[in-house]
């Protein structure tokens, strides 16, 4: 959705009917500086302004022009958007209003199809940006509901509900399968609450040796036990005043379950060896991958510690069910790969996108920037296609390390045109058994295997999906 803002009333609706009807995307409109900005604080008020893609304002508007505008927009909501809509003798004005936070100037003496392209290239430079600020927020630990991919779209109705979570310290459980993103929405609920200043301590309570839980969440003084030279704070107290992390939280067994329960309830941990209890001001944000419900029928999970980690619960749905969130989440990984690598992201082609949307994707998101990492690094150009995207091998993984990794080269390396009816067999069969052989001969090094017959890495990885 675009808001301008412009008062010359003939101009704005020209506007908001030609860029509804070309680029198919809702106009908001404001008369002039200060109906703008009370439409804008209207929408954050109602949480609504991450529906605001991009405002475009005239620089010359009576009472408060376009620039004072843009300084109150990049003082209130400085991660907005915001292009100038410049008549033919503002120019230099544009150019100021840019140095000041402007993404870029519309001129309004443009024919529509530059119009057009103008205007897309702001959306573009909006998108760059907002994924840039995403992922330096990431790199230091701050995350909002906005930067979460999804946030629009298939994660909608989750981040709705969390956001009203944010706003309070009740205890919110997040399930849904591996790699879904729970340690995301996590830090997005904590970065956008009252303790987001605060730590922000993550525990993989499946991790944790049963010996060492409760010196791990609880904490332990010099000497509590055989090992311990120095005194440790516990999660909990390390995460005194923010937020507490608990993923995996069914994998605790049941004599932890109960000292958490008396934590949460008690908010004061005991150390081991302490003798004493230490008050604590912890919220306790829980992820799991398991139905704990089953888990308490069958004994494995305290009834009375899932009722209290179960007061605001989240299912965050599996990538297969929203794959329109896919072509946002490549790009962002594909920038995200690219910045690490200090190099221009590469792009998707239509049927790669095509490809990566029919996938089931078993691991998730976390698989989708596993696939694209590698398909970016299979990629030989600035582009990516379906030819580069290839999926992980679950299913077939046994199989295929036994064709590509034997313990020895030794056995018949021939390959014979005869299957064994004396039937010539087909040139893709052909091509498999040497793929396959070749690997043999290299020792399974896929680089030096694809040098030595002449092929691209993408093919040789094609060519053994069938293996």
């Amino acid at each position: 959705m675009i808001l301008i803002a412009d008062d010359d009333a003939v101009q704005r609706k020209m506007f908001a009917s030609f860029i509804g009807k070309s680029l198919g995307m809702g106009v908001i409109e404001a008369e002039d500086g200060r109906d703008c900005l009370s439409r804008l604080r209207f929408m954050d008020g109602r949480n609504e302004l991450s529906k605001i893609s991009l405002v475009v304002l005239d620089v010359q508007m009576p009472g408060i022009d376009g620039l004072q505008v843009l300084q109150m927009i990049r003082k209130s909501y400085p991660d907005l958007a915001v292009t100038m809509l410049t008549g033919s003798g503002d120019v230099q004005l544009a150019v100021k209003a840019i140095r000041e936070g402007a993404i870029d100037f519309l001129q309004k003496d443009m024919t529509p199809e530059q119009l057009k392209l103008a205007v897309q290239r702001s959306l573009h430079i909006a998108r760059m940006n907002t994924r840039l600020s995403s992922l330096e927020r990431g790199a230091a630990g701050r995350k909002r509901f906005d930067d979460i991919i999804g946030a629009k779209t298939g994660l909608k109705d989750v981040i709705d509900m969390a956001r009203r979570a944010a706003g309070s310290d009740i205890p919110v459980l997040i399930s849904g399968e591996t790699g879904v993103g729970k340690e995301v929405m996590a830090h997005a609920i904590h970065g956008e609450s009252t303790r987001a200043g605060k730590p922000f301590i993550a525990v993989n309570c499946g991790a944790i040796p049963a010996t060492l839980i409760e010196s791990t969440l609880f904490g332990h003084e010099k000497g509590a036990f055989t090992g311990a030279t120095s005194k440790a704070l516990g999660k909990f107290r390390e995460a005194n005043g923010g937020t507490l992390f608990l993923d995996e939280v069914g994998e605790l067994p049941l004599d932890a379950q109960t000292r958490l329960l008396r934590v949460l309830q008690e908010q004061e941990v005991e150390p081991v060896g302490a003798g004493k209890p230490v008050s604590v001001n912890v919220r306790v944000i829980s992820a799991t991958n398991r139905n704990l419900r089953s888990d308490v029928e069958a004994g494995r999970f305290r009834e009375d510690l899932f009722f209290r980690l179960n007061i605001l619960p989240l299912v965050l749905p599996p990538l297969r069910l929203r794959v329109q969130d896919i072509p946002d989440l490549s790009e962002h990984f594909l920038q995200k790969i690219a910045l690490e690598a200090k190099t221009m992201p590469k792009t998707l082609d239509g049927d790669a996108l095509a490809k990566l949307q029919s996938y089931k994707w078993p691991g998730n998101v976390r698989e989708l920037e596993n696939t694209l990492r590698r398909s970016a690094l299979l990629s030989e150009s600035d582009g990516i296609g379906s030819e580069d995207v290839i999926f992980s091998q679950e299913g077939r993984q046994d199989a295929h390390d036994a064709a590509i990794h034997p313990s020895s080269v030794e056995g018949d390396m021939q390959v014979s045109l005869l299957g064994r009816a004396g039937d010539l067999r087909s040139l893709a069969d052909l091509e498999s058994e040497i793929y396959a052989k070749a690997l043999r001969v290299n020792h399974g090094n896929m680089a030096q295997t694809a040098k030595a017959l002449g092929v691209a890495r993408a093919t040789l990885y094609r060519k053994l999906e069938n293996l």
